[in-house]
């Protein structure tokens, strides 16, 4: 691994999620865990492998999206209260400052944590250096995110 390549970014940053049409959320880079979450409040599964799910947009739920995807896999996770849970993970493109990827976000309910998006090691590897005496280094996702989302124009 090249550390040249690495953009260093700060222990909490801002991530846009545009296939679910969210344009900013804060998140917590976390390298002590392996899978990224995000705060969900209810999870229906639905036919032929598929979720839908609320994702809270801010700290008191009152704002929320209805999303609904293709379940990856259902992983046994252990968080750090230790008792393992059964997860459904989905899939999405993120856009953290100018960077865009494919991520895994396991779907929880992350309602006592200050961050409703947790990005682990699998998302941050190769891509991020993460500085945890900083936070928010790469500015808004909203650039990267209109070029996204000009691109899936274009190919409609």
């Amino acid at each position: 691994m090249n550390m040249n390549k690495l953009t260093t970014a700060g222990w909490k940053e801002r991530v846009a999620l545009p296939e679910w049409g969210i344009t900013r959320m804060a998140a917590k880079l976390d390298t002590g865990a392996n899978v990224s979450a995000i705060h969900v409040d209810t999870v229906e599964e639905l036919p032929d492998g598929r979720v839908r799910f609320d994702v809270a947009l801010n700290r008191d739920a009152s704002r929320s999206r209805v999303i609904e995807a293709d379940v990856v896999r259902i992983a046994r996770i252990k968080p750090s209260h230790g008792v393992v849970q059964e997860r459904h993970i989905v899939r999405t493109i993120a856009v953290i400052g100018d960077r865009s990827m494919e991520v895994e976000f396991s779907l929880v309910c992350r309602k006592r944590m200050l961050r409703r998006i947790l990005l682990g090691r699998l998302a941050l590897a190769g891509e991020f250096l993460v500085d945890p005496s900083r936070a928010y280094l790469l500015g808004e996702p909203e650039k990267q995110m209109r070029q996204i989302t000009t691109q899936k124009k274009d190919e409609s």
